[in-house]
């Protein structure tokens, strides 16, 4: 889904993403994307593979350049955490030790709350092939896992910060069921619109001997008008439907709109060739 728009406020706050010895620039760069979806901003990198500034991660950031540009790079996790007052690692796998286990919902409140408090915090996430180890592991203060199908649990890095990001922001929301935009408010048509379409329809299939045999027209007339009548249209819908009508009328096979001629199909009387849509 397209959805940069630079002339809106750009959201940048929350916990540092911490990659331990990240292995492909494409997964560091689509990370920055994720996190500047939802908010966030500061990337640290432990000891990434193929060093660092990355040219393959700058290409799959996708604009993300303020992520990307402000990436810092630390040797060991111990430098990278050691400015932070609370630190989550995020593992599928069940862990030997006595941190406690919080769910992603959990975990983003809990970040919330010490964010708010100005306390530094951060979320581990380990090596795309094995994740964390349990001495990484233990450098946290609390341990954040996924619900996820027990039987293929393994999550792509960016996946996993995706789900985290997502929740950071979802945290911070005072109404979860709140959308950033609404569909465009619409009119509902009349029972008199919505005859006029009844009548141009029937109209236009009766030119072209749509109702056939005759006996049968009344019952044909009464399922078309169910058809239409299933829901409440709104003016805009009623004139879409007409414009189209009016199309089929003005114009036949042979002769589009736009091929330059603008003979009406040869069945229709030139009365029913009104036109009844914005579009038209």
């Amino acid at each position: 889904m397209a959805g940069t728009n630079s002339e809106r406020q750009l959201l940048a706050e929350g916990p540092s993403i911490i990659l331990v010895e990240p292995q492909m620039g494409a997964n560091i760069g689509m990370v920055a994307r994720a996190m500047a979806n939802f908010g966030l901003a500061e990337l640290r990198l432990v000891n990434p593979r193929d060093g660092w500034p990355n040219e393959r991660a700058q290409a799959t950031a996708s604009k993300a350049d303020h992520i990307i540009e402000a990436t810092k790079v630390y040797d060991t996790l111990e430098q990278a955490i050691a400015d932070l007052n609370f630190v989550y690692a995020t593992t599928a796998r069940v862990r030997d030790g006595y941190k406690p286990v919080r769910s992603p919902v959990a975990a983003a409140e809990t970040l919330r709350a010490k964010f708010k408090a100005g306390e530094g915090t951060g979320i581990l996430f380990g090596r795309e092939r094995w994740g964390l180890t349990n001495e990484e592991v233990a450098l946290a203060d609390e341990i954040v896992t996924f619900p996820v199908n027990p039987a293929f649990a393994s999550l792509n890095i960016a996946q996993a910060v995706l789900l985290m990001s997502y929740e950071w922001m979802k945290s911070g929301m005072e109404d979860l069921a709140a959308v950033p935009f609404q569909a465009v408010e619409q009119k509902p048509s009349t029972k008199e619109q919505l005859f006029g379409l009844f009548d141009q329809l029937e109209e236009a299939l009766d030119a072209r001997n749509y109702f056939h045999p005759a006996g049968k027209k009344p019952k044909m007339v009464d399922n078309l008008r169910a058809v239409l009548s299933r829901r409440a249209f709104t003016e805009q819908e009623i004139s879409v439907l007409r414009g189209v009508i009016s199309s089929l009328d003005r114009f036949s096979r042979k002769s589009p709109r736009g091929s330059g001629s603008h003979q009406r199909s040869p069945a229709v009387p030139k009365e029913t060739t009104r036109d009844d849509s914005n579009g038209e």
